[in-house]
């Protein structure tokens, strides 16, 4: 029997739908919203009838019934610290999305328009592996000041279904392989897969490797420094170190294409700044393989970024000798949301409780 999986994947400024029949995709839309229509409405939950019109309108214009599906998946949004995996979405998650009580994305919408259209089915609806996931092992919580401890949350969705993938390829399961994995996006995030948990990584709005429009760590002395400047209000501080530093504030641009370009024509600054990010990925990629004793079996390069061979071989010649190196890039967060969604319906994983894992 054929499992028919409707995937929602709600951002900022576009609803991404997609029909799974098992393992194919059958039909896939970015619906596109522009600042006029999205200004009509005061929250982000006022936007959930004018997102469910649309995802029916996609359904209909491409003759699918709205009451077939197996299961209804969508991206989690921002929930409680969490181990990874498929989760039923349940009335605790969907009362945390709406009350924004852990922030407020358009994410938070994913969950609950899976709720609706799974009520039409009569099946379950799902998240998988949100960005809150949290299994981070205890000696890499501590922070080094007593208030404030580390916690897991990173390009969760991705990380996971690429190491699943490779370990897939390798013939293990993914309990079973020891990786590093980079996701080189907006924002980088490095990770310490083992045993079938990420069991250390860094927060790629808060630490790392600087990005595209991301600080990373920064000298802390420094930081407050500017932070108690008087220059800055504590939301234009925040704004400053997550989306308006790393390249873009350096270069000029956050497109690592244009920025190679700038490199070809000669720009020593714009050079000296790509080998800076190739040095920090590398440094962050070298410090996650400490958590292995030298047991690993692949440094896995993922994410936007890792379309762009001369970044790829750059962070190759600093890493190589660590472990053999994998490369998938891009990234697939609708069939990592549907295959989540398809090992729950054929019985191969048990969907999670959130009100049990969350921390």
């Amino acid at each position: 029997m054929t499992n028919k999986i409707l995937v929602i994947n709600p951002g900022a400024t576009s609803t991404k739908i997609a029909v799974f029949h098992d393992e194919e995709r059958i039909l896939q839309e970015v619906i596109e919203h522009n600042a006029a229509d999205l200004s009509k409405f005061t929250s982000l939950m006022d936007q959930l009838p004018y997102r469910k019109e649309l995802i029916l309108g996609f359904l209909k214009q491409g003759g699918i019934s709205e009451t077939g599906f197996s299961g209804v998946v969508g991206r989690g949004g921002l929930l409680a610290p969490m181990e990874g995996g498929t989760y039923e979405v349940c009335g605790g998650m969907m009362d945390d999305l709406r009350s924004g009580r852990y922030g407020y994305h358009a994410s938070n919408m994913g969950a609950i328009l899976a709720s609706e259209f799974a009520r039409m089915s009569s099946c379950k609806a799902y998240i998988v592996d949100p960005v809150s996931t949290d299994e981070l092992a205890p000696c890499a919580r501590i922070s080094g000041l007593p208030e404030i401890s580390r916690v897991g949350k990173f390009h969760a969705l991705n990380h996971k279904a690429v190491a699943r993938s490779v370990a897939a390829e390798m013939g293990k399961p993914y309990e079973e392989v020891r990786f590093i994995v980079a996701h080189l996006g907006t924002g980088v995030s490095v990770g310490a897969h083992m045993g079938g948990r990420v069991v250390d990584i860094n927060d790629p709005m808060n630490e790392g490797t600087f990005s595209a429009d991301r600080a990373g760590t920064l000298p802390s002395l420094e930081l407050v420094g500017l932070c108690y400047s008087g220059t800055y209000t504590h939301e234009e501080m925040k704004r400053k170190l997550c989306g308006g530093s790393g390249l873009g504030a350096y270069i000029g641009t956050k497109d690592l294409r244009e920025a190679w370009s700038m490199v070809d024509a000669g720009d020593e600054h714009v050079k000296a700044i790509l080998e800076a990010f190739v040095y920090q990925i590398a440094k962050d990629i070298g410090a996650m393989s400490a958590v292995f004793c030298g047991k690993l079996d692949r440094i896995v390069l993922t994410g936007g970024m890792a379309y762009s061979e001369r970044l790829v071989e750059a962070i190759r010649e600093r890493v190589d000798f660590i472990a053999p190196l994998k490369i998938v890039p891009g990234e697939e967060e609708m069939k990592a949301l549907a295959l989540g969604t398809l090992r729950v319906l054929r019985g191969t994983e048990k969907a999670k409780s959130y009100e049990l894992c969350k921390h």
